[in-house]
């Protein structure tokens, strides 16, 4: 295990070691390396050296350090988690653009201290009343590339987001709703340094962020892609927080935000959407049931329909239950083939039936209930690769044959874990979907390409598709922000971007931790291997397995599977551990 997380280290940390500095760049590192503000540097150098950050009233962990030290101060002045919440999305969506921001949505899952009660919250985006389910063909009625259907207002959802950092702060906040967006008005007025990964993101993407005006000027000033250290302003985003932070979130929804929005989408060059003014103004955000499952003594509690990460997550861990990982270790194959045909089986199980429960029947009840689950698992007590997987028949509330659905997800997210000195505790995953959305630009912030997440064919073999568009539906997602409980009190906080891999790299670090005994440090270092549909991806750190795995009869693919995983772990202390993958950083005191 230290010989794997070792050489996953030294792959793959040159950002971490970028962030071992103050307010300038480390000795050696480039003009263009990420800057940490000098609170923060014990934080860089323990994400560096592999060490879990320690405290004892409060800790916060999310994807760019401007954001950490944003909702760091809320805390530190006796704000509580959903405070800091609102500060941390309002930074990122500045700093970090290309993966959240007030034009995506999010999901939110909450531990409350008085109450010890579980909320999740649904931010998720909604497609437009003008919506069908031929939203993603052609005249011809063949599913559009993923590119034609995402870059333009065609893919963008009503946005969810500015609703839920409300709602949130409305139920559980204490601190005052306006200054919260102090941190971020800041440094959209005074500029901040472009950071290494969204100066490569940008780079990469420059043909795409080219089509439309505004973005183009933004991300490519005459006509130059940004670079790693170049100072980025953003007067107009500043505005809109002004009028978030001053006049709350309805301005967004009714106002002439909402307006700018809908013209944006229907006036997309080359590809149009339907969006209208009345999408945003009858948009809610929705409480559901949390998805909770048992395992190794703990309730791994995450986020129900129409996200699938919350299920899944738990029916990968209801299907290893009977399973001693603990004695196999993670060094040992057969630990991999396990957690890989897990895997595979509760990802045909998502492909057919999760969706969003307001429009379609989902057997959430049935797909994780114990006596299934305990069934299905004999199918993995074979000594080789599952062959072929195919959907299980969970106890289902209706008699309904759905067809199987694929999406096209892309990764392009953040996740943020706070727990609070009041002992509330929150994991909420945040998007826009595809790196930098839609790639169309107003009032300062990217709009979602998230409608690409419902399946581009309404039909399968002759039978509806679950996860078809429909009007005012909300799209299937992965995201899977996660508490873990034990006695009804919250014992790990996690969750991470990366697609349809956020749900493997979940319960990987699930696992790594109950199963393997790992801090939270090494079970987010921990190297990927994930598979969802037959193919094994495994990270360089791992290639020493990929012998093993393919004597199995499995294919695999190593690769880099750049996750963001964030993770606090609750007990006499707090312990916390970010992702060396990614640029984010914990805090806590």
């Amino acid at each position: 295990m230290r010989a794997i997380l070792a050489t996953l280290l030294c792959l793959a940390l040159p950002v971490a070691a970028q962030q071992a500095a103050d307010t300038v760049a480390p000795e050696g590192a480039g003009a263009g390396a990420l800057r940490v503000p000098a609170m923060l540097r014990a934080s860089a150098e323990a994400k560096a050296a592999g060490r879990p950050v320690v405290a004892r009233d409060w800790m916060i962990a999310a994807a760019h350090p401007l954001a950490v030290e944003a909702g760091a101060k809320v805390l530190d002045a006796g704000g509580t988690a959903a405070d800091a919440m609102v500060a941390v999305q309002a930074v990122l969506g500045l700093v970090e653009p290309q993966s959240s921001g007030l034009g995506g949505g999010a999901f939110l899952v909450w531990h409350d201290g008085e109450t010890g009660e579980i909320t999740t919250l649904d931010g998720r985006e909604t497609a437009p009343l003008a919506a069908t389910p031929r939203l993603f063909q052609d005249a011809e009625g063949r599913p559009l590339d993923f590119f034609e259907a995402v870059v333009g207002g065609r893919s963008v959802g009503v946005p969810g987001t500015p609703a839920l950092m409300a709602e949130a702060q409305d139920r559980w906040g204490r601190a005052d709703w306006a200054g919260l967006f102090d941190d971020a008005i800041r440094l959209a007025e005074e500029g901040f340094s472009v950071s290494p990964r969204l100066a490569g993101l940008v780079a990469r993407d420059a043909d795409r962020l080219s089509r439309f005006d505004t973005t183009r000027a933004y991300f490519l000033p005459g006509g130059t892609p940004l670079r790693a250290g170049d100072t980025l302003r953003n007067p107009a985003y500043a505005e809109t927080l002004r009028i978030l932070a001053t006049e709350g979130h309805e301005p967004f929804y009714t106002g002439a935000i909402a307006k700018d929005i809908a013209a944006a989408v229907q006036g997309a060059k080359g590809n149009p959407g339907r969006l209208s003014t009345t999408d945003l103004a009858i948009y809610r955000v929705r409480e559901r049931d949390a998805a909770c499952v048992p395992y190794r003594g703990y309730d791994v509690c995450g986020m129900g329909p129409p996200s699938s990460g919350g299920v899944t997550v738990g029916q990968i861990l209801g299907l290893l239950a009977p399973f001693d990982l603990a004695a196999l270790g993670p060094d040992n194959p057969e630990a991999w083939r396990l957690i890989g045909d897990a895997s595979r089986l509760a990802f045909a199980d998502r492909g057919r039936y999760l969706a969003d429960s307001d429009f379609v029947p989902v057997p959430v009840r049935g797909l994780l209930d114990p006596g299934y689950l305990r069934d299905r698992s004999r199918l993995l007590r074979g000594d080789d690769a599952l062959p072929e997987v195919a959907p299980g028949t969970p106890e289902f509330d209706h008699a309904l044959d759905w067809g199987t659905g694929r999406t096209l997800s892309q990764p392009s997210t953040s996740q943020i874990s706070i727990v609070d000195s009041y002992g509330n505790a929150l994991s909420m995953t945040t998007t826009i979907e595809n790196a930098f959305g839609s790639r169309l630009m107003v009032r300062g912030f990217l709009l979602n390409n998230e409608l690409t997440d419902f399946s581009f064919a309404s039909h399968e073999g002759g039978r509806p598709i679950a996860n078809a568009v429909a009007p005012g539906k909300r799209p299937r997602s992965s995201m899977a922000p996660t508490i873990l409980r034990r006695d009804g009190q919250p014992v790990l906080v996690l969750g991470s971007p990366g697609g349809s891999r956020i749900i493997g790299f979940v319960a990987k670090t699930i696992i790594a931790w109950a199963d393997w005994g790992m801090d939270v440090q090494e079970a987010v270092a921990l190297p990927h291997l994930v598979n969802r549909f037959g193919r094994y991806d495994i990270e360089p750190g791992a290639a020493r397995l990929a012998p093993a795995l393919e004597s199995l009869g499995y294919e695999v693919e190593t690769r880099a599977l750049t996750s963001g995983l964030h993770a606090i772990e609750i007990g006499a202390r707090l312990e916390g551990g970010a992702d060396p993958r990614r640029e984010g950083l914990v805090y806590g005191e």
